[in-house]
């Protein structure tokens, strides 16, 4: 699912800068810098996010590290709900449980604290980019392996060329995954 809100889309699209040849030749990268710093674009993102946590009766918000934390927080807030951040390994104290999963040149391991979640908590996971899915995925399986419920998954920007959608499906189970932009 997409945006049901093109002026949403639009307005959020045109805050997104490209940067060509970044951070390798031949890479089109996709900076949401320009939209964070846009009071009014921000301050909608923001509002989307919360609502769509309400409406798929999150109890918390979760974040991907490093960019989902800018947007799973400030969203949490917005609909008085917890924010738990998702880490990568090493980064958080106490007991953790961990994730890995591969990347195309290598694997990477993921970390959420033992006690963020009581069981049955719904969760909804926000993060900047859809790519390959791997991030996200392993998330999934985090927060599920943790404890909680997925109530959905919402991203800012999908890279569609990437068919990391497909690769969601397996951890999705029934639970929505939705885009606010489509590139």
């Amino acid at each position: 699912m997409t945006s049901p809100d093109p002026v949403l889309a639009e307005l959020l699209n045109s805050r997104i800068r490209d940067v060509p040849d970044y951070p390798k030749p031949g890479v089109l990268f996709k900076d949401i810098a320009p939209l964070l710093a846009d009071a009014e674009a921000f301050a909608a993102l923001t509002r989307a996010l919360a609502d769509r946590a309400r409406a798929l009766g999150a109890t918390k918000v979760v974040g991907l590290e490093a960019r989902g934390f800018v947007l799973a927080a400030p969203a949490a807030f917005a609909a008085g709900l917890g924010f738990v951040p998702i880490r990568k390994q090493g980064k958080l104290p106490g007991e953790v449980h961990e994730q890995s999963y591969d990347l195309e040149y290598g694997s990477a391991t993921l970390e959420v604290q033992c006690d963020a979640f009581t069981p049955g908590e719904r969760v909804l996971v926000v993060d900047d980019v859809l790519a390959t899915g791997g991030t996200i995925g392993a998330s999934l399986d985090l927060v599920r392996r943790a404890g909680a419920e997925l109530a959905g998954v919402v991203v800012l920007m999908e890279l569609g060329f990437l068919d990391g959608r497909e690769r969601l499906a397996p951890h999705l189970g029934d639970a929505p995954l939705e885009t606010l932009i489509t590139v």
